[in-house]
């Protein structure tokens, strides 16, 4: 019998440390993840460091360009039938000038590019704030409402027992017993429904943190937003700290500079170069000789590329100009929809517990009087429904205030280190 009782303890014990097995994540262990793991962001960090290295080659356009030689040969002549040996190195050099400063001109417009693509990083890192925010608060809402499903079913469950004493009694008809009946059936539908949906949001959440591997998770967290929102900011002023619009601005600017060194090819370009080494028959070589002189160069006739390419140039300026233009009128009108919805949110949660607490005690008294026989089961039932639609719109709304309140941190242009 020993063994037996240990068994079931063992059993009991490991169901258990299996069932609380998940790994817990806070919202703070999330945000670490993403920030280490998310491929998006480490596709627009390798973005970045790209950029980075166009800067520097245009740059290394304006510094000098040195190579050596070192060369050593044997000839023999066919007629003489005598080797020759020649040894020779050198150094050459040559300098940019003056090329109608294009270089200059794309070494801004590298600049202006790759503050537009730290500028994307930004705009990625907070486009995954946002869904990594959202996976989490769904993740959270699908964990409550599994338990608010059980806690629905266990009071259908109580509900059916009430009834078929009252039917048993003849106080209550065959309808009513078959409609409390349904009402268990899917007060249980639901809590499978609900277990169902914790795993497709643990997948969510998981494939926003970058997991390779996907395990069980659980979180936790509160149903509450995590600043106060009281005061609507300066939707004006906070239009021009975007990361979207600044980007904009970056590309826009790149493209002026695009356009300058485009036109610069109308200039000559002009270069000063020298070579200075030592050649011989012999090794070392002790013959000095040397160059030195200024090149100039000037395209006369391309078949009118050059035109093409100002052309082209322009119009991609009035593009981004345009571009501008209309993304700052989208920021301004998503900061004033994220904001509206993030007020109503909130508001609807305060009204949503002012119902879920009137259904509440309705509930308890229509119960009593259902038990007594002073109210009808109609009656009852409706308030019963009353009840379960309002705890679960309760929770509805509490979920739906922490995804309003990530889009309007996203729209405001908050990254993964906003937290």
């Amino acid at each position: 019998m020993k063994r037996l009782y240990l068994f079931i303890f063992l059993v009991l014990f490991l169901s258990k440390g299996t069932a609380y097995s998940q790994d817990a994540f806070t919202w703070e262990d999330c945000v670490e993840k993403a920030k280490k793991n998310n491929p998006d962001l480490v596709s627009a960090s390798e973005k970045v460091r790209q950029a980075r290295m166009d800067k520097i080659i245009d740059i290394s356009a304006a510094l000098p360009d040195i190579s050596a030689s070192l060369s050593g040969k044997s000839a023999k002549a066919a007629s003489t039938k005598v080797t020759t040996d020649t040894y020779a190195y050198s150094v050459t050099g040559e300098q940019l000038v003056f090329d109608g400063f294009k270089t200059l001109h794309n070494i801004s417009s590298s600049s202006k590019t790759l503050n537009a693509q730290e500028y994307d990083y930004a705009v990625t890192s907070s486009n995954i704030r946002l869904n990594l925010r959202s996976a989490f608060a769904e993740l959270l809402k699908a964990q409550e409402l599994t338990t608010l499903t059980k806690e629905i079913a266990d009071r259908r469950k109580q509900n059916l027992e009430l009834v078929k004493l009252r039917y048993e009694g003849g106080r209550e008809h065959k309808g009513s017993l078959l409609t409390a009946d349904a009402d268990l059936a899917n007060a249980d539908y639901e809590v499978r429904q609900a277990e169902r949906s914790i795993t497709l949001s643990q997948r969510d959440l998981s494939k926003e943190m970058g997991l390779e591997r996907f395990d069980p998770m659980r979180v936790e967290g509160e149903f509450s937003a995590r600043e106060e929102h009281d005061s609507k900011p300066d939707i004006e002023g906070l239009a021009d700290t975007t990361p979207f619009l600044r980007e904009l601005i970056a590309k826009k600017e790149a493209a002026r500079s695009d356009l300058k060194s485009e036109q610069a090819d109308f200039f000559p370009t002009v270069y000063v170069n020298g070579t200075v080494g030592k050649t011989n028959d012999e090794w070392p070589p002790e013959n000095d000789n040397w160059t030195y002189g200024v090149t100039v160069s000037l395209p006369i006739f391309e078949g009118g590329s050059r035109f093409a390419d100002v052309s082209k140039a322009r119009a991609k300026l009035r593009q981004l100009e345009s571009d501008e233009r209309s993304g700052r009128d989208t920021v301004l009108l998503t900061l004033e929809d994220t904001w509206k919805d993030l007020q109503d949110s909130i508001e609807n949660v305060s009204v949503r517990k002012k119902f879920l607490e009137a259904a509440e005690e309705r509930a308890r008294i229509t119960t009593t009087q259902y038990e007594t026989g002073l109210t009808s089961f109609d009656d009852w039932i409706i308030i019963e429904d009353n009840l379960v639609n309002s705890k679960k719109s309760y929770l509805n709304a509490r979920a739906t205030m922490l995804i309003a309140e990530a889009y309007w941190i996203q729209a405001i242009g908050g990254t993964l280190e906003y937290d």
